[in-house]
């Protein structure tokens, strides 16, 4: 189970003596394979707390309480116990003169695997193709995602871009869509993930002439903490399919 170990300082302890950090890094992360992955913060002061009331962004400078206590940093561990979760954290330096709050991830048993995700979040796009449903189509992808066509065409940035590509790419068909996945490859990764996958589109131009072509399509993934979503895709026609 994945446990988040949050790295609490303290502003009135005198760190001067406290062990390097380098070594539990390297007894934690290389050689037992614990650690995920982490990373040190800016100090409080570099901080801005949001707030939103009435429709309204509030913003200020600062941390969310003031305390001598902060967040420092954050460590990701894979371990077998809470048990072994707080026994890493106690070896961690920083434990000796400030805290780690160790806190396990929501019940991963409630949550989707990557790959399970990805097919599912790939089906749903192929639907919504087929049923020309723009706002279906672009509630599969973050709202920064990146899109870039076969070679010559425009890349878009953002849904209001991507919107305007799928509303004039529909302009030129008429009737349903047909989007068939010929192959379907996922690499999991840790917060982010990628397919692989060769695509058939098939429909109908408004000229009357058929459409048919298989695209291939490398997408980047982004674990929003809700679901996945389509942060990057590149689509391209492989050098032996024929063009119509």
């Amino acid at each position: 189970m994945k446990y988040m170990l949050l790295v609490c300082g303290d502003d009135t302890a005198d760190a001067s003596g406290m062990a390097p950090v380098e070594p539990w890094v390297e007894e934690h992360g290389v050689r037992s394979g614990a650690r995920l992955y982490g990373h040190r913060l800016e100090l409080p002061d570099r901080a801005v707390t949001v707030r939103v009331r009435d429709g309204e962004v509030l913003r200020t400078d600062g941390p969310f309480a003031e305390t001598k206590e902060y967040v420092a940093g954050f460590d990701v561990v894979d371990c077998g116990s809470l048990e072994e979760a707080v026994r890493i954290a106690a070896a961690h330096p920083v434990a000796t003169i400030g805290a780690m709050e160790v806190r396990p991830f929501w019940d991963e048993g409630l949550m989707e695997d990557a790959e399970t995700a990805v097919r599912r979040l790939d089906a749903e796009l192929t639907a919504a193709v087929h049923d020309r449903d723009v706002d279906r189509m672009t509630a599969c992808y973050a709202p920064d995602a990146e899109v870039f066509g076969p070679a010559g065409t425009q890349a878009h940035t953002g849904i209001g871009a991507l919107r305007k590509a799928a509303e004039a790419w529909l302009a030129t068909l008429t009737g349903p869509v047909h989007r068939e996945v010929l192959e379907l490859r996922v690499r999991p990764g840790e917060g982010s993930t990628f397919s692989h996958a060769l695509v058939r589109i098939q429909g109908t131009r408004v000229t009357g002439e058929p459409l048919d072509r298989v695209v291939r399509a490398t997408t980047g993934y982004r674990d929003t903490g809700f679901g996945w979503l389509i942060a990057h895709e590149h689509v391209s026609v492989p050098l032996e399919a024929k063009r119509s």
